[in-house]
């Protein structure tokens, strides 16, 4: 008959759990892999088997990071998706001009959500999302929530600076997030177009997001 554990025991193991999880290096490794396989196989071919054998680790330990190909797959985009956010989110804070402010972030933003990596992402999750709601609900609140909130957070800061009039900046910033990629994300989503937009075209579309953004909330200077 086998020993039946003690509650202290249990915590024990899930502790040991957590932390063999829990190493940076070996999830690098992982999502290194990960990163080979899908670039070359596509996310439908490729299988955890292959991620395993491409980041040298063995099929459990691949299982102790991630549970499945779509939780890896999404950390993965969520790695690349943060070497850009920074600059989006620097450009916030670093810049003293605000409709030059309004563009960088906007430029950034589409730039990222129209990088291929990021469509699959966002067809994926999209794909799964209604039966893995928390998946999806993970994916939304560490992208598209996170930076309306950043941007949020600027708005505020520059209304209490009487440069814009706004009561509601929460409101004020998912409209500003979704001109700034108005007729650029929503046809590369759906693969009605097949090539990035250009930096002419960015520019344009950003700049008239700027301008309407200005035209309701800036505060005209006497």
């Amino acid at each position: 008959m086998s020993a039946t554990l003690e509650p202290r025991h249990v915590k024990a193991i899930s502790r040991n759990r957590r932390v063999a999880g829990a190493d940076p290096d070996k999830r690098h490794q992982i999502l290194e892999g990960a990163h080979a396989v899908f670039t070359a196989r596509g996310f439908d071919a490729a299988s955890m088997n292959d991620i395993a054998a491409a980041a040298n680790v063995s099929k459990g330990t691949l299982y102790v990071y991630f549970e499945d190909k779509e939780h890896l797959f999404v950390a993965l985009i969520e790695r690349e998706r943060e070497k850009q956010k920074q600059g989006m989110y620097e450009a916030l804070a670093e810049e003293p001009g605000l409709e030059q402010a309004l563009t960088n972030f906007g430029s950034g933003l589409v730039r990222l959500l129209t990088n291929p990596f990021a469509l699959s992402a966002h067809r994926i999750v999209l794909g799964v999302a209604e039966r893995m709601p928390d998946l999806g609900r993970e994916f939304y609140e560490r992208g598209p929530m996170q930076g309306a909130q950043r941007l949020a957070a600027f708005l505020d800061q520059r209304v209490a600076k009487s440069e814009l009039a706004i009561d509601d900046t929460a409101l004020a910033a998912a409209q500003f997030v979704d001109l700034a990629q108005s007729t650029l994300m929503r046809p590369r989503l759906f693969n009605a177009v097949r090539t990035p937009p250009s930096e002419d075209e960015i520019a344009r579309v950003v700049g008239e997001a700027v301008a309407m953004f200005m035209m309701r909330y800036g505060v005209k200077k006497p």
